[in-house]
């Protein structure tokens, strides 16, 4: 027997130090590895892979999680072409100027969807996903509203960034993180969103911009971008405050060009300033990649840009990360190629009409009444009604996990908390079919929910899988 490695004994809070066991039928020596430390030796290649393959299949599967934004299909070749870009790095510009090359058309093309001013002259650059190239965006209207107070010799030490209380995660941490203060837009009554009156009344002298979610993680719905721009053009006009806006298109970015053309959302509005976008969710790239675009030069400081080699000449990056895969960026690239716009807008109708038939024959059921329907995002939200008192959301989203479907349920934050959802979010390859099915197995456990005494699950048994529609840390003062 073979002598065992000091470090086999070392204990894992909450579970033990129990060895993990190996099927010696199928598995070479050794029989026995430990959980938490390294292995004394080396083992099989095979006997690795076996034992990583086996407990991985304890994960949720991917196509069935309708809670994730991120998308969980993607074409063969698209595959293929990333197997052959896993080792190349997206900072190496020099070394891997081609890969640097197909970045710069994507900011290209996208700089052309979303209407900028001169398109040739884009300001843009790829990121890990959205939540990197938001806190760009911020990052950058902080940095403009540091230089213009200097230069008007006022103060520039209280920032803040106003948005509504339903933006991602990511808004939070970057306010925690850079030391702006977050000026959240409560939920009230029916309003689940930012609106423009209510942006206004909370901008002053030290707000950096406003921030207007396309797609609102909570429930799908786009936020008014050319009704906040026009408000604030108004207070402009009334106060002399130059108040910018940043889009966070994470989801919508790559949904409104191609199914809501004529919806004016972005660099068309003079006040929009810089947009971010998911290439790995709507823009159907595999995790993960972002995209972060400035309307013009002006709009992103200089002194935020380093500058590297590319083709013997100069290009500005600007990233908070440094070594990140640029096998996403290749990917992002296939995507354009191979789908071209009506390919995308093909792509994403198909998930804008499962969605909003889904959710029609979900209210039909019932027990159920819509708060969106899918026809923003392909995103709804949907919760109990009032006089159904013997299950929750969260009964439902746990009997059909028993199916194995992972749909997440909810509660709506500060002035709404009474307001419990489930959401579902309808991405490439979740088909008509598929719907089909989940619709069965809701109609399957509905009967046993409503033969239950009463709730049998609560808030606390919901698990964390919000994805974007977490509350807000209340912790931090000056917080609205």
């Amino acid at each position: 027997m073979p002598l065992k490695h000091p470090h086999h004994q070392a204990d894992h809070p909450g579970h033990g130090n129990r060895d993990i066991e190996v099927n010696p039928i199928f598995a070479r020596e050794p029989l026995s590895v430990p959980r938490y430390a390294l292995p004394s030796g080396e083992m099989e290649p095979e006997t690795a892979y076996q034992l990583v393959h086996d407990e991985l299949m304890l994960d949720g599967n991917a196509r069935l999680n309708l809670a994730t934004f991120v998308s969980t299909w993607a074409e063969p070749a698209a595959l293929r072409l990333m197997s052959e870009c896993a080792e190349k790095n997206m900072i190496d510009k020099d070394e891997y100027p081609q890969t640097a090359e197909l970045e710069n058309r994507c900011v290209h093309m996208l700089a052309r969807l979303w209407h900028a001013p001169d398109p040739r002259h884009a300001v843009g650059c790829s990121t890990t996903g959205s939540s990197e190239a938001a806190m760009l965006g911020g990052l950058a209207l902080k940095r403009r509203w540091q230089h213009r107070r200097r230069a008007e010799g006022k103060p520039a030490d209280r920032p803040n960034l106003v948005m509504g209380v339903n933006v991602q995660i990511c808004w939070e941490k970057f306010a925690d993180y850079f030391e702006v203060e977050p000026r959240y837009v409560p939920m009230e009554g029916d309003r689940f969103h930012l609106d423009a009156r209510h942006a206004v009344e909370l901008c002053d002298e030290n707000t950096i911009g406003v921030v207007a979610v396309l797609g609102s993680t909570f429930d799908g719905s786009y936020e008014p971008v050319a009704e906040i721009a026009a408000a604030l053009d108004d207070l402009q006009r009334r106060t002399g405050l130059d108040v910018p806006v940043h889009v966070d298109g994470a989801s919508g970015g790559m949904i409104a060009p191609f199914l809501d053309p004529d919806l004016e959302w972005d660099f068309r509005l003079p006040r929009v300033a810089s947009i971010n976008t998911s290439g790995h969710k709507y823009g159907l790239v595999m995790p993960g990649v972002g995209w972060a675009l400035w309307r013009d030069a002006d709009a992103l400081p200089d002194d935020l840009v380093f500058h590297v080699n590319y083709l013997g000449g100069d290009m500005p990056t600007f990233a908070l990360n440094f070594s990140r895969p640029g096998a996403q960026v290749v990917a992002q690239y296939y995507n354009f190629l191979r789908l071209g716009f009506d390919g995308y807008r093909r792509v994403q109708q198909t998930c804008r009409d499962v969605a909003t038939s889904l959710a029609a024959r979900i209210a039909e059921l019932g027990p159920f009444e819509l708060i969106t329907d899918g026809s923003d995002i392909p995103v709804f939200a949907f919760r109990v009604r009032d006089e159904v008192d013997n299950f929750t959301v969260f009964d439902v989203s746990a009997a059909l996990r028993e199916r194995g479907w992972l749909v997440p349920a909810y509660t709506f934050p500060k002035n709404r908390t009474d307001l419990a959802v489930l959401r579902i979010v309808v991405r490439n390859g979740f088909s008509h079919d598929l719907a089909d099915l989940l619709l069965a197995d809701l109609r399957r456990v509905l009967p046993r929910l409503e033969k239950q005494p009463g709730p049998y699950r609560s808030e606390e048994d919901a698990g964390g899988f919000a994805h974007g529609a977490e509350t807000k840390n209340p912790r931090h003062p000056g917080r609205h």
